[in-house]
């Protein structure tokens, strides 16, 4: 099972909450979603994250409308992470340090540590103070993503064969008031590794494009043209994007978006739907179909198989890549002829 890719694998992604909205934070994509109610999927907007709050190891916000972007061992407090406002750095306090997640609730800041299976609640990050260390009940331990708002924790649960699922309650060491949803789908994609939730696990594979034969009892020399399809199918993802508002300038044209989602997805590990692969120096403008001049011998009674590489979600291929390749039998290459990602 196509699996989310957790917080400590997805650099710059996180979660974080206030009063009235959720917030998803990609930093590796330059913007974040905002959202009044992941159920249902209301009012989704994605805004820019400015250069001073992208690069972040941790976000989390608070119900009086503050974001906290902490990077090493200092945070950056603003009012805005499109506009950078009311921007203040302090220290993290020793103790406040090394966290996996963070967030705030209730009038607290919370830093969980998964190893130890502890949260520490304290009033203020860069004093420690009233700090107070609980053990994590063993239902709230293994979330992938933690955030809070006014009067909720929440989590993002391992996906299961019940779908992607958050979780709510009031207290991570009780387990009080514990409520579990569905993330609607127009939310997922956004979620690190979620593309391939929607629309499938990435694929790559070669595609033969033409057989040539040669029935006849000397060689031939085949010399003609082929035409091949190159580049990306933006219209078999422009769903994804269809009930999101794009308030990012000019950061990315339409359908930029789900484009550098789907090179994420594909540099991904099979183990969260992707195929380990840089995609970058591929064609990314819109899928034509050209035309390439051809010039081979056929020895007698003999076939030649011509391959494309292509990559896709599911069962729908959505990138067609420059690489052919030449066979005599209908075996398709064994080589991957992009390189390894780094993910």
């Amino acid at each position: 099972m196509t699996q989310i890719v957790p917080k400590s694998q997805a650099p710059g992604a996180d979660f974080c909450g206030v009063d009235e909205y959720y917030y998803i934070v990609r930093s590796d994509l330059g913007c974040y979603m905002r959202s009044s109610n992941f159920n249902e999927g209301n009012d989704l907007e994605v805004f820019s994250l400015h250069n001073s709050c992208q690069g972040g190891d941790h976000y989390l916000a608070n119900e009086e409308g503050y974001f906290y972007i902490i990077k090493g061992d200092n945070y950056r407090r603003v009012t805005n992470m499109n506009k950078d406002e009311g921007a203040v750095v302090y220290s993290l306090h020793p103790n406040c340090r090394g966290g996996d997640h963070y967030f705030a609730a209730f009038g607290y800041y919370y830093i969980i540590f998964q190893g130890r299976g502890v949260y520490r609640r304290v009033t203020n990050m860069n004093k420690d103070e009233d700090a107070t260390e609980f053990t994590l009940h063993p239902e709230c331990k293994d979330g992938l993503y933690y955030w809070g708002i006014k009067n909720y924790y929440y989590f993002v649960k391992p996906h299961d064969e019940w779908g992607i699922q958050y979780y709510r309650c009031t207290d991570f060491h009780q387990n009080l008031d514990a409520v579990t949803y569905s993330f609607h789908g127009s939310v997922v994609p956004f979620i690190p590794g979620g593309l391939a939730i929607n629309q499938g696990a990435a694929f790559g594979r070669w595609e033969a494009i033409k057989t040539i034969s040669n029935e006849s009892d000397n060689t031939i020399v085949w010399n003609k043209k082929i035409t091949k399809k190159v580049g990306y199918n933006k219209k078999e993802m422009s769903s994804v994007e269809h009930n999101w508002k794009i308030s990012m300038g000019t950061s990315y044209e339409s359908g930029g978006l789900t484009e550098a989602i789907a090179k994420y997805q594909f540099s991904l590990s099979v183990e969260y739907g992707g195929q380990a692969v840089q995609t970058k120096q591929e064609d990314w403008n819109e899928a034509t179909e050209i035309e390439e001049s051809i010039n081979v011998s056929l020895h007698p009674q003999s076939k030649m198989y011509i391959w494309q590489y292509q990559l896709g979600f599911g069962s729908e291929p959505v990138l067609f890549c420059r690489d052919m390749k030449f066979t005599n039998d209908s075996t398709p290459p064994a080589n991957i002829p992009l390189p390894p990602s780094k993910q």
